[in-house]
């Protein structure tokens, strides 16, 4: 098997969904793909979390192996045999240049870059975080607190639907579709509290996503993270 393009860490990710009308995601599905709803029903996420210890190809790029990132989200499985389910990016925003241009090369990710900070403290009570950003149309930021217990939910939760997703789907500049496996350990998760999402989903995401951060998700999981391995994609 060939090896990982990318090793690293991908830690404290807060996962705040929203139930969404199917006809919002059908036209952003790829080709022979199909949504994968949880419930009957579809949902994006927004998903804020940091990278750490970053190597590419086994080594670290001086100046890009930790940083955070949102990235706006959904849900899919193949139509094929296989069923492999997975998720397809909506925008992904990093605060490194460098990140960005090897994303849309190595994947044709839809990555931005904007400045942005995170900070984890921790407390006698588990964890306080925020995420903040700087956009042209002004700042923004995601802050909670989390319970210093954490579990593991079984594989018929709502939090393991959310946060256990081995592949990635994509669209190539050819227009065809790709996938990628990213391999993790299953993540244990906390309970989170005092949520504030302040953001312009218009701004960062588009108009049809003006309601991300503009009512309160649907559902909201804090997963743990671990290392993580990214492997080279494939044509569907």
């Amino acid at each position: 098997m060939t090896g990982p393009i990318m090793r690293a860490q991908w830690l404290d990710l807060l996962i705040a969904s929203y139930r969404v009308d199917r006809a919002l995601l059908e036209p952003l599905v790829p080709e022979g793909l199909e949504l994968l709803t949880w419930k009957g029903e579809a949902y994006v996420s927004l998903v804020a979390f940091d990278f750490k210890r970053v190597r590419m190809w086994g080594l670290p790029i001086p100046g890009q192996t930790d940083f955070p990132e949102w990235n706006l989200r959904f849900y899919v499985r193949e139509m094929n045999g296989e069923h492999r389910k997975g998720v397809v990016f909506i925008r992904e925003l990093v605060p490194k240049r460098l990140v960005t241009l090897g994303a849309r090369w190595l994947y044709n990710e839809p990555y931005e870059t904007w400045p942005m900070t995170s900070s984890v403290l921790a407390t006698h009570g588990g964890k306080q975080i925020r995420h903040s950003l700087s956009h042209r149309t002004g700042d923004m930021s995601i802050s909670y607190n989390t319970s210093d217990q954490p579990r593991t939910p079984d594989e018929l939760s709502e939090a393991h639907f959310f946060k256990e997703h081995s592949w990635g789907f994509g669209t190539s500049r050819a227009g065809k579709t790709r996938v990628y496996r990213v391999a993790h350990p299953v993540w244990s998760t906390r309970e989170v509290s005092d949520l504030t999402i302040s953001i312009n989903g218009t701004a960062l995401y588009g108009e049809p996503w003006d309601f991300v951060g503009a009512r309160e998700p649907d559902s909201v999981v804090f997963a743990e993270g671990s290392d993580i391995e990214v492997y080279p994609g494939d044509a569907l």
